[in-house]
C-alpha cells in the first residue's frame, strides 16, 4: 500500500522546518521536502526525505510530484515560505488538492498593490508612492516627508528595508538597493513609505478566524528586526474590537481567508494602521509562541487543512509566551557560543536555538538573517514570563574576534 506523503515546498517558514517534519510524522504522514537547495534547511536531521528540484519552476515541480504519485498518495502539499507559496498554490490547483488561491498570495507579495486594494477598501496604511529610480524616490520621500521607509516592493524578512531620516541617508539606500548589491525577487522597484510611529502588534490569523494578538519589539533603526515577541498582547477591549475588524477587513480586501496569515499592525494617535500583510504562516519563533500562549499547534492544524482533514483552534490553556532574540554587536569571526544548556535549565524555559556554530563568519545585514539565536520562555503571567526570559538570556555567551581591516587582511594573505 503506497504511503500517505505530505510534499513540502522549501521546507516552510524560515526555522520552521522541523515543526513541520514533525507535526507531519504525528498525523501519519510520510514528509518528502522539494527543495532547490536541501542542504540549507538540514532535513536529514529532521529525518525528512529530500529531493533537490528548482522550485521557482512550476513545470519542474508538476513533473516530480508527477513522479512521486506513482509511488505514493499524496495527501497535500504545503509551504509557508512565501518566495514559493504563490507557485505552491498553482501546484495544488493542478493536482486537485487544497492550497491557496495563487492570485491573491501573489497581489499580495507585491507590496504595492497590497496597498492599492487596502486603500480601496479604505482600511489605516501609511502613506506610499512608488518609485523605480532615484529621481522618483527622492521625489517621493519629499512628497511624503521625513523620515520615510525605503523597501523593495517584493520581499519579506525586512530584507533591504531601512528607515531614512535625512535625504543623505535616502541617497545612499537608494544606491544601495539599485546598485547591484540587493537581490531582487522581482523587478527593481522600490515602495516609499510614511514611518508611521506606535507599539507594533501581530495578529495571528487562520482562514478567516483570529487567533490572537502579539506584541513585536525592534531593535534599534534605521533597521526592522524584530528584538522581542510576546503573545498575547495586553489590549484594551477598544484596542482589541478595532484590531480584530481591521484584521477581517484586510483579508476581505486581499483576497485571502484560506490558510495562515500573519498582519503587523502599529497603533497610533489615528487608530490602527496596517503596516503590511504576509499571506502565510510567521517563521520561527512565532508558531511555538501561539502554542505556549494558547495550546494551538498552528502548524498541525495548517496540515490538516492542507490534507482536507477538520481542524481548529479552540484554546486549552492561557500563558504568557515570549521570545528573545540574540543578535551580534560587530561583524567578524564566531570564536564561540555557549550557555544553551544553563538558559535551558531555567524554570519556565521552553526552548533556547543556536543558529551559529564557532568560526561563523558573522556579516550583519539589518534583517532576519542577522539573528545567531533565540530563547522563549513561558508562565501564567507578563512580568513572570520577562524576568524568566531575562535569566536564561544572562546565562548565554558569546565572543566574536573583528574582521581585520582590508589592509591588514592583504598583508595576512
Amino acid at each position: 500500500m503506497a504511503s500517505r506523503a505530505l510534499i513540502l515546498i522549501e521546507g516552510g517558514a524560515w526555522g520552521c522546518c522541523l515543526f513541520y517534519v514533525q507535526a507531519a510524522k504525528r498525523l501519519g504522514l510520510h514528509p518528502i521536502n522539494l527543495s532547490a537547495n536541501p542542504a540549507h534547511h538540514d532535513f536529514r536531521a529532521a529525518g525528512c526525505e529530500a529531493i533537490r528540484v528548482d522550485t521557482s519552476n512550476l513545470d519542474a515541480l508538476i513533473g516530480e510530484c508527477s513522479r512521486l504519485r506513482a509511488t505514493h498518495d499524496i495527501a497535500g502539499i504545503i509551504c509557508a515560505e512565501e518566495r514559493v507559496y504563490a507557485t505552491v498554490g498553482k501546484l495544488c490547483r493542478y493536482f486537485d488538492l487544497p492550497g491557496p488561491n495563487p492570485v491573491s498570495i501573489e497581489r499580495c507579495r507585491d507590496k504595492f498593490t497590497q496597498r492599492q486594494l487596502l486603500a480601496e477598501a479604505d482600511i489605516p496604511i501609511p502613506a506610499y508612492r512608488l518609485a523605480a529610480n532615484a529621481r522618483d524616490v527622492e521625489s517621493s520621500a519629499a512628497a511624503i516627508g521625513l523620515p520615510v521607509i525605503l523597501k523593495p516592493a517584493v520581499g519579506s524578512g525586512s530584507v533591504g528595508v531601512r528607515l531614512c531620516r535625512n535625504f543623505d541617508e535616502v541617497a545612499r539606500h537608494t544606491a544601495y538597493l539599485l546598485g547591484g548589491k540587493h537581490e531582487w525577487q522581482s523587478l527593481p522597484r522600490i515602495l516609499v513609505e510614511e514611518f508611521v510611529q506606535g507599539p507594533h502588534y501581530l495578529a495571528s490569523m487562520m482562514g478567516n478566524e483570529l487567533i490572537g494578538f502579539g506584541t513585536a519589539e525592534y531593535g534599534p533603526p534605521p533597521h526592522f528586526v524584530f528584538r522581542q515577541l510576546t503573545f498575547p498582547a495586553q489590549l484594551t477591549d477598544e484596542q482589541h474590537e478595532c484590531f480584530a475588524n481591521v484584521s477581517l477587513s484586510c483579508l476581505r480586501a486581499l483576497g485571502l481567508g484560506w490558510g495562515p496569515t500573519n498582519i503587523e499592525l502599529r497603533w497610533t494617535g489615528r487608530g490602527p494602521v496596517v503596516i503590511e500583510v504576509n499571506p502565510r504562516l510567521a517563521a520561527a519563533p512565532e508558531p511555538q509562541l501561539l502554542q505556549l500562549a494558547y495550546g494551538v499547534h498552528l502548524i498541525t492544524e495548517h496540515i490538516k487543512l492542507v490534507i482536507g482533514d477538520e481542524w481548529n483552534l479552540r484554546k486549552t490553556h492561557s500563558n504568557t509566551a515570549a521570545a528573545q532574540s540574540l543578535f551580534p554587536d560587530l561583524d567578524g569571526t564566531l570564536d564561540y557560543i555557549d550557555g544553551e544548556h544553563l538558559a535551558a535549565a531555567v524554570s519556565g524555559v521552553a526552548e533556547v536555538k543556536f543558529h551559529v556554530e564557532p568560526e561563523t563568519p558573522i556579516v550583519r545585514k539589518g534583517d532576519f538573517q542577522d539573528r545567531i539565536g533565540y530563547v522563549i520562555a513561558a508562565s501564567p503571567s507578563l512580568a513572570e514570563t520577562e524576568a524568566i526570559l531575562q535569566r536564561a538570556v544572562d546565562l548565554i555567551n558569546w565572543s566574536i574576534t573583528p574582521f581585520p581591516p582590508p589592509g591588514e587582511q592583504n598583508n595576512l594573505d
